[in-house]
């Protein structure tokens, strides 16, 4: 570990050497990509410079433990006993830290939710689960901006996707990903029988132009009249657009929009996150083969976490943990279990990383 440190302090100098030059200053594009990668590694040098200075506390104290007074013994026995657990969290901190960054984490988030098994009270469910990140990312100070809705009858959504925009927002939504289930009382039950139902949320780093290599040719671009619940016809034109990626199959449609150029643009900005999504869960599988798919089938009995209304409790089921004030949880009030499922996710890249002795260029 000291030695990859000692690369990581030469690095962090040469960058600052970089960033004094006139030169890359008139680079914007260079020059905010340099200070990023400086201020990160500006965390690790903070703190190994804490972890030198506690090595050197302790190493003082050790050296006292043989001295021939009682009470510089008794000192040195309480130096040791207050620097060894503060020299255990430094360690881990900075462990985490040099951790392979996933270069995705900085980028805002496209976020779809689908309804899956269980008819119009799923619908209805994805509405809620559509709701509860658009309050968390607002609470947070992010910008949701909705991409395209489907929506049944009652007014739940078949499908529905919104760009949000916030530093860090992929960083603290990835781990969403995967087939949410609910247990509870439909509205449309008139017995009052509880059902289980579920949707699937995909979330994808939004793709920049430069990232994704779309050719035009592998494109098959469909345009025809958009529809309302029920398959009623809203518009008299042909302004929805669907696009498929014949490669890879992949079909994204849109027609909020009045305008076919506009329903377009958002067509190809969800598809060119899908293609870099695959792209990158591609290179993770090739680097562990115990890589989990980004979502699941959407079927009751595969799922990530449970919303079970009758018991008021939340259980994410990767990390066994449950939580009460349901209501709250679906108002948005999400950020202990994300972070929870965030450090779990952390102290495994940790376990993997360190078991392995391998650097990985990029994180899960």
């Amino acid at each position: 570990m000291f030695e990859k440190l000692d690369q990581i302090i030469e690095k962090h100098k040469h960058l600052e050497e970089r960033l004094s030059d006139p030169a890359l200053v008139k680079d914007r594009k260079k020059f905010e990509s340099t200070a990023r990668e400086h201020k990160e590694l500006s965390r690790i040098v903070e703190v190994y410079g804490e972890l030198r200075s506690c090595l050197e506390a302790l190493e003082d104290a050790r050296a006292l433990l043989d001295d021939a007074d009682p009470e510089m013994r008794n000192l040195a026995k309480a130096e040791i006993e207050e620097h060894e657990p503060r020299l255990e969290e430094i360690t881990l901190r900075l462990r985490k830290l040099m951790l392979p960054k996933d270069p995705n984490d900085d980028k805002n988030v496209i976020i779809e939710v689908r309804a899956g098994t269980g008819g119009d009270e799923a619908a209805l469910f994805a509405t809620d689960l559509y709701r509860m990140y658009s309050r968390y990312a607002e609470n947070r100070g992010w910008g949701v901006e909705e991409l395209y809705r489907n929506e049944n009858n009652l007014g739940g959504v078949k499908e529905v996707a919104a760009l949000i925009k916030g530093a860090g927002a992929y960083s603290q939504l990835k781990f969403e990903s995967g087939t949410h289930r609910v247990q509870r009382v439909p509205v449309t039950e008139s017995q009052g029988r509880i059902h289980t139902s579920a949707a699937t949320v995909a979330i994808l780093p939004e793709a920049e132009e430069v990232e994704v290599d779309m050719d035009e040719n592998e494109l098959r671009i469909d345009v025809y009249r958009s529809s309302g619940p029920g398959g009623q016809s809203v518009n008299t034109t042909d302004s929805a657009v669907r696009i498929t990626h014949v490669p890879t199959g992949l079909v994204v449609t849109c027609q909020d929009e009045k305008s076919q150029h506009k329903n377009r643009a958002k067509a190809m900005k969800i598809l060119a996150s899908h293609l870099l999504d695959m792209e990158t869960r591609k290179q993770n599988e090739e680097r562990s083969a115990q890589r989990k798919s980004l979502i699941g089938s959407g079927d009751r009995s595969d799922r990530i976490r449970t919303y079970n209304f009758p018991q008021d409790r939340v259980t994410d089921h990767r990390i066994g943990h449950s939580q009460h004030g349901l209501e709250g949880f679906l108002q948005g009030e999400i950020a202990e279990m994300v972070q929870r499922v965030i450090e779990t996710r952390e102290a495994e890249r940790l376990a993997e990383f360190e078991g392995s002795g391998e650097s990985e260029e990029s994180a899960e």
